[in-house]
């Protein structure tokens, strides 16, 4: 344990924290919006079924808001713990932007919550919705500051450095720094979408156990509709980001591609297996120029190799794999979803196997989501602050074992919770089913017999 490298495994740890933490942030930016959605048709239409799917939805809301605040304030520890040099460097800007985050958003998030929770026959419908639309706004904005200090840790601007220490010269520059726009709509559109495929996967879940009530259609259909709306929009998203990246951090688009020599004319590839060691890639499938065409939108541009950044480049084969998990799932999403949209636009119900597909991607946008982020944090290596600030630089004294036996700790809570949270997820579900009056509404016809048996 004591020949362990200490920054190594200050790095697990917080990739960690980092990697429990993301999954319910990435649930409660967009589930707020969905629950005020559901709210306003309700308030529309009065038919019943919103309100339903509203008072069902909010408990996940809430239970994603617990946990996601209890991460939250784990992961800031670490800041002073395993990463003094972080704050001591560059706290003049980190400091404030974190202070923002907590005066703007997070206070406005846990004050209207109670009244979202509680307050539905104790105060006003106005006052009622207008609590939900502040929370799903404090969740935005929440997710605003926080990218915003992961942007300018991506593509620094706006500052200058005076004995060592990072100082604010513009705070404009600051928060609209290069690549904040393209990570803020890539981050929301992953949220938006890892909401649209728990709503869908769970409501099938429901519906395959014979819950077809209204509540559970019109929530299986926002699901279903949001994602087949969304997917494409994140793809665009993505190709913008993706040139953004290319422009101002070129080693991690190079990682992400497998690219060792600069060349033109560079292949997507479909599989390799990167070996940094001998500095190229074993087993290639690829498709001949796709990668020019896809970053520099011309079939001859020219990618620069990872041989122009040796020494400043990230680990390769993480940011390889993590890049391509992401782009297949979003590809898997972009099919389940205008599947799923075709098939109940047009029956009115999803079909047996549909439904199950769909319960099999509940969580897909959590599996995205993290591997997003892994190309995103481990592309940067080897810095903290891209081009300013070296992750050696900021770590700790703290002895190899004592990390190393938080490390483990942490990582057997994560997982218990986790586990915990989507059972409790799946047990609301069930609930809900035993309790609700089993019809089945002319808006939610099963296909056929066999598929009314589930």
């Amino acid at each position: 344990m004591l020949d362990l490298d200490p920054i190594l495994l200050a790095r697990a740890q917080f990739a960690a924290n980092i990697t429990f933490h993301i999954l319910f942030p990435t649930i409660t930016i967009s589930l707020g919006w969905v629950l005020l959605f559901f709210k306003l048709r309700y308030n529309a239409t009065q038919h019943p079924k919103w309100i339903e799917a509203y008072k069902f939805w909010v408990k996940v809301f809430a239970l994603s808001f617990a946990l996601g605040v209890v991460s939250g304030v784990t992961m800031s520890f670490q800041f002073g713990t395993n990463w003094p040099g972080f704050m001591e460097t560059v706290g003049n800007i980190a400091g404030p932007l974190l202070a923002y985050e907590v005066l703007t958003a997070f206070f406005m998030e846990a004050t209207f919550l109670a009244i979202m929770l509680f307050g539905m026959n104790r105060v006003s419908n106005r006052v009622h919705t207008m609590a939900t639309l502040l929370v799903a706004v404090g969740t935005t904005l929440s997710a605003f500051w926080i990218l915003v200090l992961n942007s300018w840790m991506q593509t620094p601007a706006g500052f200058e450095m005076i004995d060592g220490k990072a100082h604010a010269v513009d705070w404009l520059a600051i928060i609209f720094n290069p690549s904040f726009p393209y990570r803020l709509v890539h981050m929301l559109l992953a949220s938006g979408l890892t909401v649209a495929f728990l709503i869908a996967g769970v409501s099938a879940y429901r519906w395959l156990r014979g819950d077809r009530t209204e509540s559970v259609g019109a929530a299986m259909k926002t699901g279903v509709y949001m994602g087949a709306v969304l997917i494409p929009l994140q793809i665009l998203a993505g190709d913008l980001h993706g040139l953004n990246t290319l422009k101002h951090q070129p080693a991690k688009v190079a990682a992400m591609e497998g690219v060792w020599e600069t060349a033109r004319g560079v292949p997507v590839l479909l599989f390799a297996i990167p070996d940094e060691k001998n500095r190229t890639n074993h087993a290639e499938v690829g498709i001949p120029k796709l990668a020019s065409l896809i970053l520099t939108h011309e079939l001859d541009g020219e990618i620069k190799g990872l041989n122009e950044f040796v020494g400043k480049h990230p680990p390769v084969a993480p940011v390889f794999w993590a890049f391509r998990i992401m782009v297949g799932v979003g590809v898997l999403m972009l099919l389940v979803s205008w599947i799923g949209a075709w098939q109940i636009k047009r029956h009115h119900a999803p079909a047996p196997w549909l439904a199950r597909v769909l319960i099999a991607m509940s969580f897909s946008g959590w599996v995205a989501t993290v591997a997003g982020w892994y190309v995103t944090e481990i592309g940067r290596q080897p810095y903290l602050v891209y081009g300013v600030m070296k992750t050696a630089e900021a770590a700790s004294r703290v002895p190899a074992g004592m990390i190393a036996t938080t490390f483990f700790m942490y990582l057997a809570v994560y997982v218990a919770l986790t586990v915990a949270y989507v059972s409790v997820v799946f047990y609301l579900a069930r609930r809900a089913g035993e309790t609700a009056p089993q019809v089945t509404p002319p808006s939610i016809k099963p296909l056929s017999q066999g598929a009314a048996n589930g």
